[in-house]
């Protein structure tokens, strides 16, 4: 349908809406209480407020949207499909998807306490996010050293018949030999969840009613480990600065704007103390005013973040203010109020929150800058080394992963400018070559990489194909073949019998990780510390990385079928759907019997069948 006739279509209804490009990118998410007003209020005017709107506008050639029931709805829809495209036009979380948090595994009988990257609504209790990993594991030594946690990885606690060096250095209670009942290892977990909460004063004073009744019931040996763990959280209650007399949980949000990049600090008070602090980056916040922008933060923060105070202190008003703080309370499940103060102990809070931002994106502008130097150190390297006519700006390398020839897999990485370009990585199952043979799978993987690249140049020279969907035209300067001699010797044919062999091509030995290039018999040393060998070796790292995940995934996919053949009343269509919908053998063994009824084809006496499987395995 054209632009013109959708725009007319357009229901006066709340929802969002994703403008894309050409090539179907997504541009923008939005969210309107009319979407009939609002995306129609993009095409109404040539003239726009800011430049970046106007180059937004010139490059829609279509869009989506999606109906909400609400304006709440769309706001929470908003964030998650801001997350899922990361598109170019909205602020941007920089690296939100990698931000670590600290797991409880409430779902489990005996729970763990764990670093995570990934939030899945699994019945566990996340805390965070964080920016400093080295913040998040320190929290977790010094968790580990007040609580005896459990260590062990596995999900559930098989029974041992003897406990690890953890229980005989009081570091875990062994309920894997049954030395702690479910119950009680639950009652510590609680007093995790206070921790890490915050609420260390109250941990304190539930400790001490708990160490009261042990020394009364003559239990003293529990009463001294009380005793101490304690003392272990009032030494850091101690380290907690008291910035508020009303002992109010609060979050105060401060920031500071440089060019296109702005920095926001956040503040956590909780029970009036200062407990801590995280700095967030945001991209693509110019033409935009500080309500603006701080109103794109808190969608996104509080979208990832698992507490909502009952306060939060801010520097300007939020512009969608009615609908952000209806979303939060229903979170929260209690009243939260936005502030800003511009006197008294809170203004001067935002004061140093503010400080504090300042700070933090000098110091991310100058490690970007040094970051920027030393890549186009490597590049200007790697042109003198190899003798190049100009630095690389488009590397590409193959890897080939396989065990003894089995689900024999390749993979092509791209970094462009020195940095991973992960929408551009392409990975190929090995289809002509029977057996462990790197050399013929390498020349299969070159070849089918530059045949694809002739079939789109064609196409796109003949009006066929957008050169912006095209995943093959755009060609290397440089092809670096991860192994020796006889791989670039098979590459490098493909390479000629496709027009290609202009192509600097090197292949890289692994054992002294010595560059290879064809018909020279000595190798190019890179020198030990040069910044071009650790970008060569970041590179080629990647595709051996890339390489060996596919060919685990394939491998993996192979055992789950093995094992559905065991189970009666799956055959091969039902083990087919059982693969294709649950991808692992994880995914599958989590899976209850209404998951599994949903699978197209698992009648319900099949999903019994299923479920009694693997939990007669474990």
């Amino acid at each position: 349908m054209a632009l013109a006739e959708k725009l007319k279509r357009l229901p006066d209804k709340p929802g969002i809406y994703m403008m894309k490009n050409e090539a179907g990118e997504v541009l923008y998410v939005g969210k309107a209480v009319s979407l009939k007003n609002r995306v129609r209020s993009y095409f109404r005017s040539s003239r726009h407020p800011d430049p970046k709107t106007a180059n937004l506008v010139n490059q829609i050639a279509d869009f989506d949207y999606i109906l909400t029931d609400s304006e709440v709805e769309a706001l929470i829809l908003e964030c998650n499909l801001i997350k899922k495209h990361r598109p170019r036009y909205n602020v941007r979380l920089m690296d939100d998807k990698s931000y670590p948090y600290l797991k409880v595994t409430l779902d489990e009988k005996y729970p763990r306490v764990f670093m995570t990257r990934r939030v899945i609504r699994d019945g566990a209790r996340y805390y965070g996010p964080y920016t400093d990993v080295g913040a998040v594991r320190e929290t977790l030594s010094l968790l580990k050293s007040i609580f005896p946690l459990r260590m062990c990885r596995q999900k559930s606690v098989a029974g041992q018949k003897r406990p690890c060096l953890n229980y005989h250095i009081k570091r875990c209670l062994a309920p894997c030999t049954g030395k702690v009942d479910a119950e009680s290892y639950s009652d510590m977990i609680k007093d995790v969840c206070l921790f890490l909460g915050g609420k260390q004063e109250d941990l304190v004073k539930q400790l001490t009613g708990k160490m009261d009744e042990a020394s009364a019931n003559l239990d003293f040996e529990r009463a001294a480990a009380l005793r101490d763990r304690i003392k272990a959280v009032e030494k850091v209650v101690e380290k907690q600065k008291i910035v508020s007399l009303d002992a109010a949980d609060q979050d105060v949000m401060a920031m500071f704007r440089e060019g296109e990049v702005s920095c926001v600090v956040v503040f956590f008070i909780r029970g009036g103390k200062l407990l801590g602090r995280e700095h967030f980056i945001l991209e693509e916040t110019s033409g935009m005013d500080d309500s603006e922008v701080l109103t794109a933060f808190v969608k996104q923060y509080y979208n990832q973040a698992e507490h909502v105070p009952g306060e939060i202190l801010l520097a300007a008003d939020l512009t969608e203010l009615t609908v952000i703080t209806t979303w939060l309370e229903r979170r929260r499940g209690g009243r939260v109020r936005f502030r800003v103060p511009v006197r008294g102990e809170k203004a001067k809070l935002l004061k140093m929150a503010a400080k504090n931002a300042a700070e933090e994106l000098a110091q991310h502008r100058a490690r970007e800058e040094q970051a920027k130097a030393r890549i186009e150190g490597a590049l200007l390297g790697l042109r003198e080394f190899l003798h190049l006519n100009q630095p690389p700006r488009r590397i590409e390398c193959y890897d080939i992963s396989n065990i003894q020839g089995a689900e024999s897999v390749g993979s092509m990485v791209v970094f462009v400018d020195g940095k991973p370009r992960n929408d551009r990585y392409r990975r190929f199952r090995i289809k002509t070559v029977e057996g462990p043979n790197d050399f013929a799978s390498m020349q299969e993987v070159i070849r089918r990489r530059f045949s694809r690249a002739l079939k789109e140049t064609a196409a796109i020279g003949e009006g066929r194909l957008d050169k912006a969907k095209a995943k093959f035209a755009e060609l290397p300067s440089l092809v670096i073949i991860d192994g020796g001699k006889g791989q670039l010797s098979a590459a490098r044919e493909a390479m000629r019998e496709l027009g290609f062999d202009p192509i600097a091509t090197f292949g890289l030995a692994k054992e002294h990780e010595y560059l290879y290039g064809e018909g020279s018999p000595d190798p190019i040393v890179l020198p030990r510390n040069s910044e071009s060998l650790y970008l060569i070796q970041r590179i080629r790292d990647e595709a051996h990385r890339f390489a060996v995940a596919y060919h685990r995934n394939l491998r993996g996919k192979r055992s789950l079928k093995s094992i559905l053949d065991d189970i009666p009343g799956v055959g091969p269509k039902r083990r087919k759907a059982l693969v294709e919908h649950f991808r692992t053998m994880a995914a599958l063994r989590k899976a209850t019997v209404d998951d599994l009824a949903e699978v197209p084809g698992i009648t319900g006496a099949v999903a019994d069948a299923v479920y009694e499987f693997f939990q007669q395995e474990e």
